[in-house]
């Protein structure tokens, strides 16, 4: 497919264009100014345009992906739409790209990108971070011998519940970006319970207030405990 990003220099759907750029496609975006991320798609040889233009748009483009902060008022946005190419917010395109892997995700207001990097350090499969890992220099790793993704899942717009998981894994629930949840902390939190329910395996911290009221089965892990003397 010939797939274009909307807003490729930020920092979780520039890890979206890499991982396409590795399954086969071929990817291009846009961004409004030129940045360390935006260097690193062009080193990995992907087209990236510095300002938005409907003549960004590739020919015979399959796809266009835009990021959070993308209106539909945005030039290439209405300019896909005018072509009747397939236009999807990065949450929605999560459904589509993560739906046959077997996902580890990561969610929290902390902790995060720390978690999932951790993951990908001793664990094989596919990762994608929201920040660069030490380990392999990217936020993103390609292993296309597995199904496992290592994935770093984002609660600010709800996208985290089209992560697919395998096994949902939640640092702490700590409330944020409550616009998004209409400040409804009864929606902020029943997104997080969903998300855990979703997948057969969950690892939650069981020190979190809201997290150590949820009853279903989980491997609940107490970070405050004294594990010096245990031994495995």
């Amino acid at each position: 497919m010939k797939i274009h990003f909307i807003g490729i220099g930020g920092i979780g759907i520039s890890g979206l264009a890499k991982y396409m750029r590795f399954s086969g496609h071929e990817v291009s975006g846009s961004d409004m100014k030129a940045t360390h991320i935006t260097q690193r798609l062009l080193d990995r040889g992907i087209k990236v345009f510095i300002g938005h233009d409907a003549a960004n748009i590739p020919e015979e483009c399959d796809l266009v992906i835009h990021s959070a902060i993308i209106r539909d008022t945005n030039v290439e946005v209405v300019e896909a739409k005018n072509r009747g190419i397939e236009v999807l917010h990065r949450r929605d395109a999560l459904l589509r790209i993560l739906k046959e892997k077997k996902v580890y995700a990561v969610c929290g207001a902390h902790g995060k990108s720390t978690t999932t990097a951790i993951l990908a350090s001793i664990m094989s499969g596919s990762a994608i971070i929201g920040a660069e890992s030490k380990d392999f220099g990217s936020n993103v790793r390609y292993d296309g011998s597995t199904d496992v993704m290592l994935f770093e899942a984002d609660e600010s717009d709800g996208s985290f519940l089209n992560s697919n998981p395998y096994c949902s894994i939640v640092t702490n629930a700590e409330p944020e970006h409550m616009e998004y949840y209409h400040y409804n902390i009864d929606e902020f939190h029943n997104a997080y319970r969903h998300f855990v329910e979703m997948a057969p395996i969950r690892v939650i911290n069981a020190e979190d207030p809201f997290m150590s009221t949820l009853e279903c089965e989980a491997i609940r892990l107490y970070p405050s405990q004294d594990i010096s003397n245990i031994r495995y």
